[in-house]
């Protein structure tokens, strides 16, 4: 039991989703730890109100409208500057958030830190994407929502007439913001795209994804729907090309990003595209057990320490002010004993 007066600091998790929550809430069990719920699809919030002590770690998915939640990101943008604006210790806070939910967004942030994208057109509504699409080129070409998730609403034609024919046939819903995206389609000789997942700000390790079958690469367990094919093939690898993980830990510095997966494709030539940033990113139980790894121990492990290093921030400071005000009363105290005003 805390004593009195004595500092009480939590953890929060700042979600949508619970069905993604159980490999985080295992990890802090085995660490005799856990996590608060905050679900942004229930909360309310008062800017009156001082947040509680403590450690948020945001995980606002820009697929919430998947399911039904279509604003809860926006009421997490709100209750983000109002944790910043009272100074508490926010992982993945309002920036992660602004690339979470806009691909546009991320592509200007990733250019800006020298990362290679894809070429990509931006449309608001389908009748302008089909415009776009006569200017394009022959492709292939990639359709995809700027606010997507999990692979949804991604589609690929190997031309942009069959692109065309897909908006026209009603075969294409436009995105939940409704900015379109036109891409080149990047080819990998061994059909595989790379996931690089980041704890702390660091290379944690990468995944190779088989993209062969399709779009819908989130590597979650519960993102697998009864019914459908074999989910991909993931792999767990050690590794990736040392300058992309430079390039890529220094964007995720600048844009105060503690915890992502950054998903690149490499092309024939030896060429990488970077495509997507995911910082709401989960972990495949399958590959990891293979691999004998565990990035939601990781991810735990470091909110723990996060949490803890805000707790004795908070008790320096308060030593410092003890000290302070002790410093300003030893004058008076002295000068009341020999009956002297004070300086």
């Amino acid at each position: 039991m805390k004593g009195q007066g004595e500092m009480v600091a939590e953890i929060f998790m700042i979600h949508e989703n619970p069905e993604w929550l159980p490999p985080f809430a295992a990890a802090f069990a085995d660490r005799n730890a856990r996590f608060i719920d905050w679900n942004m699809a229930y909360k309310h919030l008062d800017l009156w109100q001082i947040p509680p002590e403590g450690v948020f770690y945001n995980r606002m998915s820009a697929s919430s409208f998947t399911r039904d939640h279509d604003r809860v990101p926006e009421l997490t943008s709100v209750t983000l500057a109002w944790l910043e604006r009272h100074g508490r210790r926010v992982i993945n806070g309002s920036r992660a958030l602004q690339l979470e939910v806009n691909k546009g967004a991320q592509y200007a942030a990733l250019e800006s830190s020298g990362i290679t994208v894809p070429r990509t057109l931006f449309g608001l509504g389908l009748p302008a994407i089909i415009r776009l699409l006569d200017r394009f080129g022959d492709g292939p070409v990639i359709l995809k929502p700027n606010r997507g998730g999990k692979g949804s609403g991604v589609f690929g034609f190997e031309t942009t007439a069959a692109a065309v024919a897909a908006i026209k046939a009603g075969d294409i819903e436009p995105s939940i913001d409704g900015v379109t995206l036109i891409q080149s389609y990047i080819q990998s000789p061994r059909g595989i795209v790379t996931r690089a997942e980041f704890i702390g700000g660091k290379f944690h390790y990468a995944v190779e994804i088989d993209a062969t079958k399709g779009f819908e690469l989130c590597p979650s367990e519960v993102c697998q729907m009864p019914g459908k094919e074999a989910p991909p093939q993931f792999t767990i690898i050690d590794s990736i090309d040392t300058e992309l993980q430079s390039g890529f830990e220094a964007f995720l510095e600048t844009n105060d990003i503690d915890i992502a997966g950054i998903e690149f494709v490499t092309d024939a030539s030896g060429n990488n595209y970077t495509y997507d940033v995911n910082t709401n990113t989960n972990y495949n139980p399958d590959a990891e057990k293979i691999a004998g790894r565990n990035a939601p121990a990781a991810v735990a492990q470091f909110l723990i320490t996060e949490r803890d290093r805000h707790l004795s921030r908070a008790g320096t400071k308060a030593s410092a002010r003890q000290r302070l005000v002790t410093s300003i009363s030893a004058p008076a105290l002295k000068a009341a004993e020999i009956g002297t005003p004070p300086l």
